[in-house]
């Protein structure tokens, strides 16, 4: 029998349901039916990984309970990583005022601060974040002071780990910091840049789902989560606000990605503090 064909990899309109239903029950992350192609695209190379001959067989997989690490792999092959470094400067700009102004201050007395990069991505905001940091507090590194990174994605969690870029996924850092965080080498005539340990050591990657758990014990002090519940439905998102408020000390930040609102603030214990900045009430 011949194997894997064009005709046998299109994406039925049962297989397609069937994903989408489980992908946003597992992930929050929404399917739209025009994006069925595109669906179909990315999901091929599972199939051929799995030696699976139609959608099908693949959607008999997935939704068993069996298929539980295949449905990793499928989140994976569904969620889009773009990411940069130094993101939305404006949100690096209310960082820095409040790391100068209140959380430098009280680790130099002996307090703890929390970050929390929520979908992380390859790692890109969570070292930025880290460079902020170390610009002001060049020693942060004996303070009490942990950046936790997390994605549900464990693929690019185990990028972020590695912490080496191409040159191309270093634009955004100004050149006095990627001289001064990374390492560079050539490899096969490719600039890679490796973030140097005093980076490194103060951030933690965590694969971690939105939707299910979340084991931090410590409260944050700034939340990062942008472009990330854009991918979800307005049920989805409201039910994520009064997890990331319980998350935050009173006097934290939220950081939301450019086209995303909390649709009614005050009803989350949100007030506005900047263009998709958010503080407790």
């Amino acid at each position: 029998m011949t194997k894997s064909t064009e005709t046998d990899t299109t994406i039925d309109s049962a297989s397609f349901e069937s994903i989408a239903r489980l992908t946003y029950n597992e992930s929050g992350l929404q399917l739209a039916t025009e994006k069925k192609s595109m669906i179909q695209s990315r999901l091929r190379h599972r199939l051929r990984a799995l030696d699976l001959e139609d959608f099908k067989q693949y959607t008999a997989l997935v939704c068993s309970d069996s298929g539980r690490d295949e449905r990793k792999h499928m989140i994976s092959a569904l969620t889009t990583n773009v990411s940069h470094f130094f993101r939305e400067a404006h949100h690096f700009d209310i960082l820095t005022n409040n790391l100068e102004n209140n959380l430098i201050p009280r680790l130099k007395s002996g307090g703890a601060v929390r970050i929390w990069s929520a979908g992380c991505s390859n790692g890109q905001e969570a070292f930025s974040i880290a460079m902020t940091l170390l610009e002001l507090l060049p020693d942060a590194e004996k303070y009490n002071v942990r950046i936790l990174a997390t994605d549900i994605d464990s693929k690019v969690v185990r990028h972020a780990q590695a912490a080496r870029y191409s040159d191309r996924l270093t634009s955004g850092i100004p050149d006095r910091f990627l001289n001064k965080f990374f390492v560079k080498d050539v490899i096969d005539e490719e600039k890679i840049y490796t973030a140097t340990n005093c980076l490194t050591n103060l951030v933690s990657f965590k694969e971690l789902n939105l939707l299910g758990n979340w084991p931090m014990k410590q409260k944050m002090d700034v939340i990062f989560c942008r472009n990330v519940v854009i991918y979800f439905d307005l049920e989805t998102q409201n039910a994520l606000w009064p997890r990331f408020h319980q998350s935050l000390n009173s006097d934290g930040h939220l950081f939301l990605g450019h086209s995303e609102r909390i649709a009614d603030p005050q009803l989350a214990g949100f007030r506005t503090d900047g263009p998709t900045t958010y503080r407790p009430l």
